[in-house]
């Protein structure tokens, strides 16, 4: 996996990969701000910014944003996580000029115009009542708020009715301003370009935004507790949720630990829960865990719906898989197999330029360089059953587990 890398005056970092048998570029600017570094006043306010962005710049309303790309066959796109912040676009290698100016617009010179707030507001308390009607996202938001309990990183992505009814064009401003910092921005691109046009491209554009250092620093996670809970909801299938915090993005063990979780439940059909509780005794239709890095923890969850009057059997057999993983080494053969399956996946997942395109700055942005797929490969392929079993002990501890419930009323 072979990439550019340059570091520009004002801190901001362009990170590259030549892909020469494809007519497309994927491009974009990852910003290392998420929900997480809201207050709680502010809960909402990036995902509301990733809105904004395409609603007006100081040169753009927001038709000229959404017609600029569209109009050539493109595609631009945002999204909010708990700790980055996204702007992406993909285009035709020979449009890339103009989707690298868009990009620079719209993550720079957002003016917020106050019509569109109010319009957009409407938008997002929609998304928020879609999601509430969706029990298998809604779980997911509560429990991570019943995990991360009394910390930013429990806190819902989209905010809440309150907080964001009362954003205003000068909330924006300042928290940007406040959490701003370009040495934790880069600029991704992965398609059909050298890195040479790429710089010739974009470095003007780039190197023309002041430099501007943040004080902020992000609020550590260190407070976990069990917990479980129980919610009657209107709804006619239960859900339920399983899990704990995890290794962070820094952990030795996170590889390692990716690979046990691909056993247990990854997506493949032969993951143990899916064996288990949907091939042998048929209470689900689906069943995945799944494994979220943070810079200073992690988070396994393990989610499901079922019938209520099989949720407490179901749960058993999740148990009952997790325990087998703690007390029962893997034999050679099926270890074997497990790391020919974790690695196959990761390969293929490489194909999605757009998607390795955002990996890049995720990397670059948390360790400050991109992990080879060899490098990985060698850490899954060195993994000994005894690593698995010590690492399942660690994170399965059935004491450590907490437990969320969606009955229906």
């Amino acid at each position: 996996m072979q990439y550019n890398l340059k570091e520009l005056p004002n801190g901001i970092r362009i990170i590259h990969m030549e892909v020469p048998h494809t007519r497309m570029v994927h491009s974009g600017f990852i910003l290392n701000i998420g929900s997480r570094d809201e207050s709680k006043e502010q809960e909402g306010l990036v995902h509301f910014w990733e809105h904004m962005a395409f609603k007006g710049t100081k040169k753009r309303k927001a038709f000229h944003i959404i017609n600029r790309l569209e109009s050539l066959g493109g595609e631009l796109n945002a999204y909010t996580t708990k700790e980055k912040v996204c702007f992406y676009a993909t285009i035709l290698k020979e449009h890339f000029n103009k989707a690298a100016e868009l990009l620079c617009d719209i993550t720079f010179n957002s003016t917020f115009p106050e019509k569109q707030i109010e319009k957009e507001r409407q938008v997002i308390l929609e998304e928020m009542a879609m999601y509430r009607d969706s029990p298998e996202d809604a779980i997911q938001d509560e429990f991570d708020e019943l995990v991360f309990e009394g910390h930013a990183l429990g806190r819902n992505i989209l905010g809440t009715e309150e907080t964001v009814g009362k954003f205003s064009q000068q909330d924006f401003f300042d928290f940007i301003s406040s959490r701003m910092d370009t040495t934790n921005i880069v600029f991704s691109v992965v398609g059909n370009i050298t890195f040479k046009k790429v710089l010739n491209q974009v470095e003007g554009y780039l190197s023309s935004i002041p430099a501007k250092r943040s004080l902020y620093i992000r609020s550590s996670y260190n407070q976990y507790i069990p917990k479980s809970k129980v919610v009657e909801k209107d709804i006619t299938q239960a859900h339920c949720a399983i899990g704990k915090p995890a290794y962070s993005i820094y952990d030795q063990k996170r590889f390692k630990l990716y690979l046990l979780n691909n056993i247990l439940g990854g997506p493949s059909m032969n993951s143990r829960l899916n064996l288990s509780l949907r091939e042998k005794h048929g209470y689900v239709y689906a069943v995945e865990s799944a494994y979220q890095t943070y810079s200073d923890t992690g988070f396994l969850g393990i989610f499901f719906g079922t019938e209520e009057n099989t949720v407490n059997r179901a749960k058993k057999l999740v148990l009952k898989e997790m325990e087998k993983l703690r007390t029962q080494k893997l034999g050679i053969m099926q270890l074997h197999m497990a790391k020919e399956q974790a690695i196959g996946q990761m390969a293929m997942a490489e194909e999605n330029y757009a998607a390795l395109m955002l990996v890049f700055g995720k990397n670059l942005l948390d360790k400050g360089k991109v992990d080879s797929l060899d490098s990985i490969f060698d850490t899954i392929r060195e993994t000994t059953a005894e690593d698995l079993l010590e690492i399942a002990n660690e994170v399965f501890a059935l004491d450590q587990l907490s437990f969320l419930t969606y009955l229906p009323r």
